[in-house]
């Protein structure tokens, strides 16, 4: 049998390494779902989900990882023939028009190179083209590039021209402000298990009320499904909350409700700071070691992630590998497709954003490569980071 518990430290894309108080939290009693102590416990994961979507409007909490609310939201708003603009940044935004298609929609897609971010101007030049444009889906927070999408102007000009929104926030929820009610948005799904340092397992979904009337008038959206928000809303919220639609998944809610008490114990704009120090400590010691960052504005990258380009004549998995068998440290490729062997990637989210986990992130990555004949400067590296820390 295995005695390999994985490495000592986790900075990759996500899922993340969680805090002990989270695996407590996973390892508490599996209660009957209709407990009054856990369907409190539920009620409370709940309200701090909306607290952190900033939305007085409904939140859902799906079971399942976060690609169930995005499904659920893609199925429940896209209607075939409705013409759909898709915001591409990334290789999550470019599946998400894959499924819109599928789905029949008529797509118009803006696409921006994978380490820059969309331009607010190009999607009001959009609806000037195509006013009769309905939906607008779109990635907060692109993983595997590290890229940042500006939604807080992107969601008020899908709103005036009376578009709905579908907005991929699963690595931005917990790490960086989602505004759900102020942005305008419509379904806005984050992920238990990226900067909320929970375990993967849950979908968070908040959800307006032009969603919900949409989702009602549209006859391909889901119903009698795991995937059918609708059905959380007629049989959850609006029945008073008493019987859920189908069995919750108890110890992943237990796991959120311990990460959500941290969360709220240190403050989300405390949380938000946090991340923010850590990618800028990040960048800061990739550009010191004499690396290159794939995204190169700040203002377009990631809170949760960083992105480091491949020096030429280098395999990452190659060197990803070495590190997590020499150095108990495990960092990310690419992902998916073209981005895969095109990056290293640092995740700073969720506890490995706290204390000098970003100096120990930058310690692996630079001596990894150093191992393979890389020419990097790792103490300027590691300099720079403490300074940013630190100030």
């Amino acid at each position: 049998m295995s005695t390999d518990h994985g490495a000592t430290f986790t900075y990759t894309g996500g899922p993340v390494a969680v805090s002990e108080r989270t695996r407590e939290g996973l390892g508490r009693p599996v209660l009957f779902e209709y407990d009054p102590v856990y369907l409190q416990r539920f009620l409370d994961v709940e309200r701090r989900v909306a607290e952190v979507f900033h939305t007085t409007g409904d939140v859902v909490v799906m079971m399942g990882e976060a690609i169930v609310g995005l499904e659920a939201g893609a199925k429940g708003l896209t209607r075939p023939g409705m013409k759909a603009l898709n915001l591409v940044s990334g290789i999550f935004g470019k599946w998400f028009g894959d499924w819109l298609r599928d789905l029949g929609a008529e797509v118009i897609e803006i696409e921006v190179p994978w380490n820059e971010a969309i331009d607010p101007a190009s999607v009001e030049r959009a609806f000037a083209e195509h006013p009769d444009i309905r939906l607008v889906g779109v990635v907060h927070s692109e993983t595997p590039s590290g890229s940042l999408n500006p939604i807080a102007e992107i969601g008020p000009i899908a709103r005036r021209h009376g578009a709905l929104t579908i907005v991929d926030a699963v690595s931005a929820f917990a790490g960086t402000p989602i505004h759900h009610d102020e942005w305008g948005l419509d379904i806005t799904v984050g992920g238990s298990q990226k900067c909320l340092g929970a375990a993967p397992g849950l979908a968070l979904v908040a959800v307006s009320d032009r969603a919900w009337e949409a989702l009602r008038a549209n006859p391909a959206a889901p119903r009698s499904s795991y995937i059918s928000l609708l059905d959380w809303k007629d049989r959850w919220i609006d029945a008073g909350r008493q019987k859920f639609p189908h069995t919750t998944s108890v110890a992943d809610i237990n796991g959120a409700d311990a990460a959500l008490s941290e969360l709220f114990e240190e403050g989300l704009d405390a949380s938000y700071a946090r991340h923010r120090r850590a990618a800028n400590a990040c960048r800061a010691g990739v550009r010191a070691m004499g690396l290159d960052l794939w995204v190169t504005d700040d203002a377009a990258a990631s809170h949760g992630v960083t992105a480091v380009k491949v020096p030429d004549g280098i395999a990452n998995g190659d060197v990803i590998a070495h590190i997590r068998a020499k150095y108990g440290v495990m960092i990310s490729d690419g992902e998916h497709g073209p981005m895969t062997e095109a990056v290293f990637r640092l995740g700073h989210m969720g506890p490995a954003s706290r204390s000098l986990h970003p100096v120990v992130a930058l310690a692996a990555l630079g001596k990894g490569l150093r191992d393979f004949g890389v020419p990097v400067q790792v103490g300027a590296g590691l300099e720079a980071a403490l300074e940013v820390l630190g100030s």
